[in-house]
């Protein structure tokens, strides 16, 4: 079969990454509320970890977070050995992952029986305002539309992964941050301090005409500017938490083998429901 098209260019994001972190203020604030969410998920489990692993663009956020981890790259091919971890760790790369299910395949193949994956990345809502103002910039200025913004998965898709990806238990939910900014070039601005601006594969390699972005900029400010001026960002990370199969794990029952009525269980009295059968449709 042909290789699909790549979604990252990797060299890109790497640069990206490298001039995020020479700058004299990086703005990792999202990467730190990831780590620490993902600290909390991991203290609310009731085991000891020996033998975690990290995936990370950032090592210096989770440097000491986890003792004795090893952090590895988040390289399409994940340095890590089969069976050799308690504990896996994908912290908020895996959106600019060409193949995420191989991601998840690898962390899950990385985990001894019953280990457990802890997983972040930007979900769907994020950028949602500035994915609509350059959209519609893009249409006015230009007149079409370029991949400025890297596709990012929606919730129910995620979990469909981990499952597919064959984690046991799997769960994925999702935590919204909105940021403000004094305008839109101010979180343009954040953005290639995050090292999260464009490196998607076929992006325009032109540079952008500033018509554009002071088109985007106004229609932000039209759209999405509160009443004390200032615009607003919203950032979407979603969780995902799996299990790598082992013995002794809870497994959910057949539909059907219930024992008891959920009516009895509330104390409450059942009433039938209407018949929402659909006519039938030739």
């Amino acid at each position: 079969m042909p290789r699909p098209p790549e979604l990252t260019d990797r060299m890109a994001l790497l640069r990206n990454r490298a001039r995020a972190a020479a700058s004299k203020e990086p703005a990792l604030f999202l990467q730190e509320e990831a780590a620490l969410e993902l600290q909390e998920r991991l203290i609310q489990v009731n085991r000891r970890f020996t033998s975690a692993a990290i995936v990370t663009g950032w090592p210096e956020v989770w440097r000491g977070r986890v003792p004795g981890a090893r952090v590895v790259a988040d390289d399409e091919v994940l340095a890590l050995e089969p069976g050799a971890h308690d504990l896996v760790i994908h912290a908020l790369a895996l959106h600019w992952a060409a193949d995420p299910v191989g991601q998840l395949i690898q962390a899950r193949r990385a985990l001894q029986p019953d280990g457990l994956f802890l997983g972040a990345l930007f979900g769907g809502q994020t950028l949602a305002e500035l994915r609509a103002v350059l959209a519609e910039a893009e249409a006015a200025v230009a007149g079409g539309l370029s991949p400025r913004v890297a596709p990012m998965g929606e919730i129910r898709d995620l979990g469909a992964l981990l499952q597919r990806a064959g984690f046991a238990l799997p769960v994925a939910d999702s935590l919204t941050r909105t940021v403000s900014y004094t305008d839109a070039w101010h979180l343009m601005r954040d953005l290639r301090a995050m090292g999260e601006t464009n490196a998607l594969a076929a992006r325009p390699r032109r540079f952008a005409r500033r018509a554009l972005f002071e088109t985007a900029a106004k229609r932000y400010a039209d759209a999405f500017a509160g009443p004390d001026g200032r615009v607003s960002a919203t950032f979407e990370i979603i969780c995902l938490t799996g299990w790598a199969p082992g013995a002794g794990q809870p497994e959910p029952l057949r539909p059907g083998s219930a024992r008891a009525r959920l009516a009895d269980v509330l104390g409450v009295e059942e009433t039938p429901l209407p018949d929402t059968t659909l006519p039938h449709r030739d």
